[in-house]
């Protein structure tokens, strides 16, 4: 079917923004089935209570989001490049459910942000108290990649005094090879003085959930108006019979009048589009 620019353009917003959330999407599933089967990150599992949990909800979280994206991005690349209405209409349907759980997210995210700390600082605390008592290598890589993103060692912070000290990040000043900053209370901080951010973050896909929602409804819409049926039209052409030239003939008041022949269905010729 052929559209117009603004059907072209919107087509081509259409997979620019399934190429950038397919990405996305294979990264949080990858790293959510990571994280769920490899045995570096297996013990983390065996936590027991409220740790435990978190740790589970947050690996089937980041696994059921890459799931939705990517079935999201194949429904609608399939919608765009094919031009199937019944696919743009779907993905419509799945872009605004995403859309509106993204919105409650970020607003919760925001309202209960300390109580989100809380969570994440428990977890950690979980991860550390394992930690200590076995010595596993993948809590152990875990607490790596936690103190160098959050430069923060343990829950004492005195290198001397902790026993993960060998986790810990390389101190920045003479203060720090004394004592760094605690991990518990860093998180707490983080979740609390980034709120604004976090929920900018969320503004923002939010944003570019709605631009692809919009371009898929108007996708769809250029494609209803490429499809209706056009009205049918009479083409003339040169079969009529010429008219004679009244400057040939004299006029004379004993001369029979001049009859034209009427115009009929045989001089005419019906064509549709």
């Amino acid at each position: 079917m052929a559209l117009d620019a603004i059907g072209l353009v919107c087509k081509y917003i259409l997979f620019l923004f399934n190429l950038i959330f397919g990405i996305l999407g294979f990264v949080l599933l990858g790293l959510g089935l990571w994280l769920r089967f490899s045995d570096i990150t297996r013990p983390i599992f065996e936590i027991g209570g409220l740790s435990s949990s978190t740790f589970v909800c947050g690996v089937i979280t980041l696994i059921a989001l890459g799931t939705v994206m990517l079935i999201l991005v194949t429904i609608g690349d399939y919608g765009a490049c094919s031009e199937k209405k019944c696919a743009l209409q779907l993905s419509s349907v799945l872009l605004s459910i995403l859309a509106i759980a993204l919105a409650c997210v970020g607003v919760v995210a925001y309202t209960q942000r300390q109580k989100v700390g809380m969570r994440v600082m428990v977890f950690y605390t979980g991860i550390y108290t394992l930690f200590a008592a076995t010595r596993g290598a993948g809590l152990g890589v875990t607490l790596v990649f936690v103190h160098e993103t959050l430069h923060c060692c343990g829950v004492t912070g005195i290198t001397l005094l902790e026993f993960v000290k060998q986790t810990c990040p390389k101190p920045q000043g003479f203060v720090e090879n004394i004592a760094m900053p605690t991990c518990p209370g860093v998180i707490t901080n983080l979740f609390t003085s980034s709120a604004p951010m976090v929920m900018a973050i969320f503004i923002v896909i939010g944003a570019l959930l709605f631009i692809a929602l919009i371009c898929s409804l108007i996708l769809k819409a250029k494609l209803n108006e490429s499809s209706s049926p056009s009205p049918p039209y009479i083409i003339l052409t040169n079969a009529s019979p010429s008219l004679p030239n009244l400057s040939q003939h004299q006029l004379d008041p004993d001369q029979d009048p001049i009859v034209f022949p009427p115009l009929t269905l045989a001089n005419t010729t019906v064509g549709q589009i």
